[in-house]
């Protein structure tokens, strides 16, 4: 494989002058421009992907902005990062993925955006006030969300469209016969935080039930197969007669089945359960395998990516602001209620 050197040789030329010519950081002639050009033609000589992008003085490198604890990456967050990678890489760009970020990464983040390793990041985990948003603008990178900040003047994001979501879930439940219905959510802390997916599913599934004539309730849950069984515990302590669960916690879910189970409670026949948010990976893992409303993760990831790249080139100030709605898709967790007794039995 040709290297710089290999090039300069035949240019008859410095390293230094072919350097220049590849990253246009000093002018040099019409004639050792054409003299470089040629060589780097004969030997196919391949800049690597550094110099190419020190030449418009970027680093052709993008930040994927995800704080991550002990769980880890699961396949419904992996479908929003392969996505991601995916549009990154058709147009040119390697995408790194980062869990700095959190609350308390302030700092490490401010340092992050000072060394101007990435062009421009893709944050996810996103608050309702959101901290990192303003430290990202003050240092000046590009940046596009997925999720959304309670105000959104001046920022590109992508996000879910929980209204429609929820709305579109209760719909289908009540549609079978369901009355009682609780929402398993995020952990209280999670919500005290102002994490966006919580609390804008937590205001949309009390609008939906309302409309309904049906009384909300909301169940917060550790994201944890223990956090989802306690909450199943206190779902049928303040509703003992529920004969349908909705939850935005994939990994509290399965606790949730385990209760149900343990309680001598079939699914669907004696309770129906619809997981939000879900990959159709994580649906198929349950037993029967679960009603959800999709993640479009891989479409947002894309999205999000494409919005950034517009950004980076310069193609116009306009900011791009889109939510898409989780598509409802029917297996075998849901059915019509039949009666039962209270306690389940």
């Amino acid at each position: 494989m040709a290297t710089m050197h290999d090039v300069a040789r035949l240019a008859q030329v410095s390293v230094s002058t072919v350097s220049y010519v590849l990253t246009g950081a000093r002018p040099i002639s019409q004639a050792t421009r054409a003299k470089v050009l040629a060589a780097m033609a004969q030997l196919d000589y391949q800049p690597n992907a550094m110099a190419r992008g020190l030449a418009s003085r970027r680093s052709r490198i993008l930040g994927l902005l995800l704080p991550m604890d002990e769980r880890g990456l699961g396949a419904t967050e992996a479908a929003f990062v392969t996505g991601a990678a995916a549009a990154a890489s058709a147009v040119g760009y390697h995408l790194v993925l980062s869990p700095v970020g959190g609350g308390g990464d302030l700092d490490e983040l401010r340092r992050l955006a000072s060394q101007r390793m990435f062009d421009g990041v893709v944050l996810m985990e996103v608050q309702l006030a959101d901290e990192r948003v303003d430290a990202l603008g003050q240092a000046g990178v590009p940046l596009v969300l997925i999720g959304r900040t309670g105000d959104t003047d001046g920022l590109s994001y992508v996000d879910i469209d929980f209204e429609q979501t929820v709305r579109e879930a209760v719909a289908h439940l009540v549609g079978l016969g369901h009355r009682q219905i609780v929402y398993v959510n995020h952990s209280a802390e999670t919500l005290a935080s102002g994490y966006g997916p919580a609390l804008r599913t937590r205001d949309a599934f009390v609008t939906a039930m309302t409309g309904h004539g049906l009384e909300p309730v909301m169940i917060p849950a550790q994201d944890s197969a223990a956090g989802g069984r306690a909450a199943l515990a206190a779902a049928v302590a303040r509703a003992p007669g529920l004969t349908a669960v909705l939850a935005m916690n994939e990994t509290a879910i399965f606790g949730i089945l385990g209760e149900l189970t343990a309680r001598g409670l079939s699914v669907p026949d004696d309770v129906s359960v619809v997981s939000m948010v879900t990959s159709p990976q994580v649906a198929e893992l349950a037993t029967p395998a679960l009603t959800a409303m999709t993640s479009p993760g891989s479409a947002m990831g894309r999205i999000a990516i494409e919005a950034l790249v517009r950004h980076l080139d310069g193609a116009g100030d306009e900011r791009h602001q889109q939510l898409l709605p989780c598509a409802l898709e029917i297996r075998g967790s849901t059915a019509a209620p039949r009666s039962r007794q209270p306690d389940g039995g």
